[in-house]
């Protein structure tokens, strides 16, 4: 087996260099004996090959694919190039199963964007081995400018090519849009202080009010969310998100008003829920909606679809779920092929006890989208509720293929593994989770079993401590605390703990609980009376009757 030679140096195409040239090798034959194949990654294909976009349909569509750049208010998020990574990684995967193993070596690998890195590192974790083989070929990068497809890697949410071909060309000629542009890629990969910079570079360069109102919003929008929560300021951010409207408020067209001041009101809105006044937000974005359905009914989609999904989150989280649920619908309905919705509304659904229509939600995500860990993740949390184990495990094995950085997923896999016995995965598990989150409560929590079961008492209660110095709103460190000191025969310490848990959250489990603590510890009249309300949270539970008739 010979291998092939491809070229990763970023300057000849930008994002997906590599990934390009290796589908110009696979895609004609696949499109020849497997066209089915190419059209379950459309998407991905497309995206790291646009002159493949010719001979390889777009089957999964959304409405923005359809309109004018200027309507397209929706960029990708930096986590968008993960999952296309993984789709390509499916495509090369499941073509050399049927076509046979590949090796190919990869010169300027060191100079690859980082597109091309992640796919380059997704297909060494997830093919077999022998599949794909990849080797680091020579390295004579070029020495030509790096490409300024500035459209496509904002469409895509390429922003590393963004920051790093757009400050290049920034250096030579001020461009307010560029600016805007590569001021939100520098903000999605955690590049804040290089963003500000711009945006204060900007306010000294240009008198344009709707510029100005942009870079206002844009310096709002640093100071509420910055990757680090130490260096929010929402109060200053209320201050840049006011110069904004009123620039906005006073522009003379109607539907140019209508437009980005609704957008402006809208980034106050999340200002105004970080200053934990959620009222006023959702008084801000009615306003915002009230503009945009009176002057813009005709255009714009998506800017509405936004803010109809914004209503529903702010709606639901003052507990207003059916309300919640019919604005994620009407979202949803403006664009059927747009993901991200779907996993909101399945969550609020899985709140509600709804699970076939969350899970609905959920797999009409995995059907539209790129691999997205998150819903997979979700459809988990369905299946354990069920109790399924075997098939939550493997939706989390799943998503942790997907992305090995996914905390959430170590804590319910290695949970699940504690629940069956299995304390070695466990531990293993809550290891590699400690190694990217080391304050993850739960992670501790989980820990603290797996200690307890294998006898080391005093690491396990020191990991509950750990676990509820970091939050002590954990009902499940209280509780297993509790267990910890029952197991040592110290009651008041049990019981005191179990009080802590029941005053976060009153549960039939946790009332049962304190009963064998309280009958332990000679006090049955106190175990009657929980065992008596457990009852009444819990009708028809067989431990709770058994108990009762016991005592």
């Amino acid at each position: 087996m010979d291998p092939i030679l491809l070229d990763a140096d970023r300057r000849i195409g930008g994002p997906y260099t590599f990934a390009a040239a290796l589908l110009d090798h696979l895609v004609p034959v696949a499109l020849e004996r497997w066209p089915e194949l190419v059209a379950a990654y459309d998407i991905e294909i497309r995206a790291a090959a646009p002159h493949l976009r010719g001979v390889v349909p777009a089957r999964r569509r959304s409405l923005a694919d359809d309109l004018p750049r200027g309507q397209r208010i929706l960029v990708p998020g930096a986590r968008r190039s993960l999952r296309v990574a993984n789709g390509l990684a499916e495509f090369v995967r499941d073509h050399l199963r049927r076509a046979g193993a590949l090796a190919v070596t990869v010169a300027n690998l060191a100079e690859a964007d980082h597109t091309d890195a992640e796919l380059v590192a997704v297909l060494r974790r997830r093919l077999e081995p022998g599949l794909l083989t990849i080797a680091e070929g020579p390295s004579a990068p070029g020495t030509g400018p790096l490409p300024a497809d500035f459209d496509r890697y904002r469409d895509e949410g390429f922003h590393h090519a963004m920051a790093e071909s757009g400050l290049a060309r920034l250096r030579e000629q001020y461009d307010p849009i560029l600016l805007q542009r590569v001021g939100a890629a520098l903000e999605a990969i955690e590049r804040e202080d290089e963003a500000r910079a711009l945006y204060d570079r900007a306010r000294r360069a240009t008198t344009d009010p709707k510029h100005r109102a942009t870079i206002a919003y844009s310096t709002a929008m640093i100071l509420v969310r910055h990757h680090d929560p130490v260096r929010r300021d929402p109060e200053e951010a209320l201050a840049w998100i006011n110069e904004a409207i009123t620039i906005t408020s006073l522009l003379p067209d109607p539907r140019e008003r209508a437009f980005h001041l609704g957008f402006d009101l809208n980034g106050k809105a999340l200002v105004e829920v970080r200053r934990r006044r959620p009222d006023a937000a959702m008084e801000l974005v009615r306003q915002a909606i009230d503009l945009a359905e009176t002057h813009l009914p005709d255009e714009h989609p998506i800017h509405r679809l936004v803010l109809y999904a914004n209503r529903a989150q702010l709606l639901a989280a003052a507990g207003h779920a059916e309300e919640a649920l019919a604005d994620y619908t009407r979202a949803i309905e403006t664009d059927p092929g747009y993901p991200d919705y779907y996993l909101d509304r399945g969550n609020l659904l899985h709140a509600l006890g709804r699970a076939e229509e969350a899970l609905a939600d959920y797999e009409a995500v995995m059907r539209l989208s790129p691999p997205f860990p998150e819903a997979y993740y979700n459809r988990s949390e369905l299946r354990f509720a069920a109790g399924d184990l075997e098939g939550a495990r493997a939706d989390l094995d799943h998503t942790l293929e997907l992305d090995p950085g996914f905390v959430p997923a170590y804590v319910n896999r290695s949970g699940i593994y504690a629940s069956t016995g299995d304390y070695g995965l466990a531990r293993e598990d809550v290891e590699r989770g400690l190694a990217l989150a080391p304050r993850d409560p739960h992670l501790l929590c989980v820990l603290a079993q797996v200690e307890l079961a294998d006898g080391r008492l005093p690491e396990a209660r020191a990991a509950y401590d750990a676990a509820l110095t970091i939050d002590p709103g954990l009902v499940a460190a209280w509780a297993g605390r509790a267990e910890l000191a029952f197991e040592r025969g110290d009651h008041d310490a049990a019981l005191a703990d179990l009080a802590r848990a029941l005053d976060l959250e009153e549960s039939a489990e946790l009332l049962f609980n304190r009963s064998v603590v309280y009958r332990a510890a000679g006090r049955p009249e106190q175990a009657r009376r929980d065992l008596l309300r457990a009852a009444e949270l819990a009708p028809g539970d067989e431990d709770v009757e058994r108990a009762l008739a016991e005592a």
